[in-house]
């Protein structure tokens, strides 16, 4: 394996396990606002981003697992999956990009 990959995946696999620290903070994530939390911040949700809501329900909303247990633990495993999915869905679009340009690149050059 490469030595920068190799670091990558390190520094990947570190953040990962940090991912549940979010759960030690205050409030709301940055930008992760739902119309109705949009609501009480500003109050009133523009029309577009009302329109907009109700396309995309998340597989894991706010991060909750329905099968795990309460508490610091079960909310845990619901930020380990959003990563550990985020990651995989993340880095695999990646790589199909990267292979992509690469085909292009060498169909370019022969």
């Amino acid at each position: 394996m490469d030595r920068v990959l190799k670091r990558l995946l390190i520094v990947l696999v570190v953040l990962i396990i940090l991912a549940p620290l979010g759960l030690l903070a205050s409030g709301t994530a940055f930008g992760e606002w739902s119309a109705d939390d949009i609501q009480k911040l500003v109050g009133y949700v523009p029309s577009g981003l009302q329109s907009l809501s109700s396309l995309w329900n998340p597989p894991l909303p706010d991060y909750g697992y329905p099968a795990a247990p309460a508490g610091f633990i079960g909310d845990s495993l619901g930020y380990y999956l959003s990563a550990i999915i985020g990651a995989v869905v993340g880095g695999g679009a990646l790589f199909l990009i990267g292979k992509a340009l690469t085909k292009n690149t060498a169909e370019n050059n022969e």
